[in-house]
């Protein structure tokens, strides 16, 4: 089993990624200090503050980082399964993950 301390600056993320199993497998995500975001393909983006888990399947295209404004810590646990690999993928792009860091006072995500 693989488990690794995280720590973004403000406003890193990492690229889409999948952790692919052909049984078992996939991620957690314990969210330990600071602020930041957690987005699957396709769902609305996660807001993640200390405490938050996230489960992700295996095989799921995700994200996950720091929000703009706050320095972000996970325990990322990578869980035990067959034929396991990561698959990194394109690039979050800017215009993209800046819209989950609205400016304050505007209504947006966060």
């Amino acid at each position: 089993m693989s488990i690794a301390n995280v720590t973004f600056e403000p406003g890193c993320r990492n690229n889409w990624h999948r952790h692919n199993a052909t049984a078992g497998g996939g991620q957690i995500l314990l969210a330990t200090a600071g602020r930041g975001w957690y987005q699957a393909e396709g769902d609305e983006p996660v807001s993640l503050t200390p405490g938050t888990v996230i489960v992700i399947p295996a095989g799921t295209k995700h994200c996950h980082g720091a929000k703009a404004d706050s320095w972000f810590s996970h325990v990322a646990i990578a869980v035990p399964g067959e034929n396991t690999s990561n698959e990194w993928l394109e690039p979050v792009a800017d215009d993209y993950y800046d819209a989950l860091h609205p400016e304050p006072g505007s209504k947006s995500a966060g």
